[in-house]
């Protein structure tokens, strides 16, 4: 198991261990269960359900960061071309 060392301000560890204690947990397992939570809840997927969520779930990918612009279609294949070649050769 790894360990993990991390910074955080006092007052924020005090109401950590504070909210663990009423849980019932050590800090380590109450850090460990919101940290599983968090990724749960990114990870989970939401249907649409209107074109506003659409329209939302676009705009929200194009405030990620990443080319300015999606490669042209030949971009790609020119690219997996090149990794195939390359697997070949090995």
């Amino acid at each position: 198991m790894a360990r993990v060392q991390l910074v955080i301000p006092d007052e924020d560890r005090d109401r950590f261990v504070r909210q663990a204690q009423s849980e019932g947990m050590t800090l380590s397992e109450w850090l460990r269960a919101a940290a599983c939570h968090r990724l749960e809840d990114q990870q989970r997927s939401h249907p649409f359900e209107s074109p506003a969520d659409l329209e939302e779930f676009f705009r929200s990918c194009d405030e990620l960061e990443g080319p300015e612009r999606e490669p042209d279609w030949q971009d790609h294949l020119t690219v997996i071309d090149e990794s195939r070649k390359r697997l070949s050769n090995s």
